[in-house]
């Protein structure tokens, strides 16, 4: 059996961050001096946002610190960085907790957010969305808010989250909207397999994103890729239960932007209704997927192991999001459907330059099958299952 992963994992590009104690190098700011109160039943988020202005009114770099304990967050608490006049971080060592009843914000979007900010580092602490009444909810059909996203960043450069836990988030648990340079290690995600659009880690609109040595088991997708997203790079990550690891869905809107330079490597995948999966809308579309490498994955019963679907919601019509210049590269291990490999692509813009280059997978100790369908490419070494695409001289 493949256990998460213990150790985590730093990477010399994209991005340089140096590590050092944030309450030994910075100005500190407590939350419990601006009236925060524990025990996770008095709702702090006025005095968390008193601190964080009296922070970013400093004129050294200071951090934002809670302690340990249990912080009520009643509302949407939103900080934004636009006035700051330093590069505010955020130290948590306690936990933070949503509302219990999920109707207060629901339908807020999000919980917390940094808006705005530049150089903003978090660090540590749990966040706990109390999202289990949400999904029941949902579960029993009944009439219930969209739920809110446990974490936010949005407009914001150069950021840092660091050794931080989300768990039971009412819908996503991270999101990273509109950002550059964004790095993000040893993050802990935790919510039932059968909770619905619980995504992990959610990427839109956003460049120079790294995301390494994290444990993600979730409802959805551990991570998702979304248009206008380029130069990712997801190493080190343990995903399952949940979705698998995603760029998708792409095509929804006519004008979307496309997903480009993305490298997925050295993960494992367990458990999981998906492996790594590229899914795009049957309908017009000028978006794009290019220049994607899925490398030294491992899957241990995960389903649909390697797979591109450009049939999603199908309703006649045929995706016109071209996708192109994509490698699945050392892809190994158990697969729990057939097919282990299942690459179906649009009939009116066929998927071009697609490598299958030493794949070892099986099923049911076989190698189980493949499904192809609009591809050209290659295959590349040993290919298990058979690779099934044909051959092309795209470059």
């Amino acid at each position: 059996m493949v256990v998460a992963p213990k150790s985590l994992f730093s990477i010399p590009i994209l991005l340089l961050f140096s590590t050092f104690s944030l309450a030994s190098s910075r100005a500190s700011f407590n939350v419990l001096d601006y009236g925060a109160k524990m025990g996770g039943k008095i709702d702090s988020s006025k005095a968390f946002l008193d601190t964080w202005q009296a922070a970013c009114a400093s004129t050294t770099s200071s951090v934002v610190y809670v302690p340990k304990g249990t912080f009520l967050l009643g509302s949407k608490t939103t900080f934004a960085g636009a006035f700051c006049k330093n590069n505010v971080a955020m130290q948590i060592d306690g936990t933070l907790v949503a509302p219990s009843d999920y109707r207060v914000i629901g339908d807020d979007g999000h919980w917390i957010v940094f808006w705005q900010t530049n150089g903003m580092v978090l660090r540590g602490g749990i966040l706990d969305g109390r999202g289990a009444n949400l999904w029941n909810c949902k579960k029993a059909g009944k009439q219930c808010p969209i739920g809110v996203t446990n974490l936010a960043f949005s407009n914001s450069n150069n950021v840092q989250i660091r050794g931080v836990t989300s768990i039971n988030s009412q819908m996503f648990h991270v999101v990273i909207h509109e950002c550059t340079n964004v790095n993000i290690k040893g993050f802990r995600i935790s919510a039932p397999g059968d909770s619905r659009n619980t995504d992990g880690i959610h990427l839109s609109r956003s460049s120079n994103v790294i995301v390494t040595g994290s444990t993600i088991s979730t409802g959805d997708d551990c991570i998702s890729i979304s248009p206008g997203s380029s130069n990712v790079l997801v190493e080190n990550i343990f995903c399952g239960p949940g979705h698998g690891i995603s760029i998708g869905s792409i095509g929804a809107q006519h004008n979307e932007g496309g997903v480009q330079n993305v490298t997925v490597r050295h993960c494992t995948i367990q458990n999981t209704q998906n492996g790594v999966r590229i899914k795009t809308w049957a309908k017009p579309s000028s978006a794009y997927v290019k220049k994607v490498i899925f490398q030294n994955v491992t899957m241990v019963n995960a389903g649909n192991p390697i797979i591109i679907d450009q049939n999603y919601r199908s309703n006649g019509q045929t995706s016109g999001v071209q996708i192109s210049g994509v490698t699945f590269q050392h892809i190994r291990g158990t697969s729990s459907t057939k097919d282990g490999i299942s690459i179906n692509c649009s009939r009116s813009k066929p998927c071009k330059g697609i490598t299958l280059h030493n794949i070892n997978l099986s099923f049911g100790g076989q190698p189980g099958g493949t499904s192809c369908s609009n591809v050209f490419g290659r295959n590349v070494g040993t290919v298990v299952p058979a690779g099934c695409i044909k051959k092309s001289t795209w470059k």
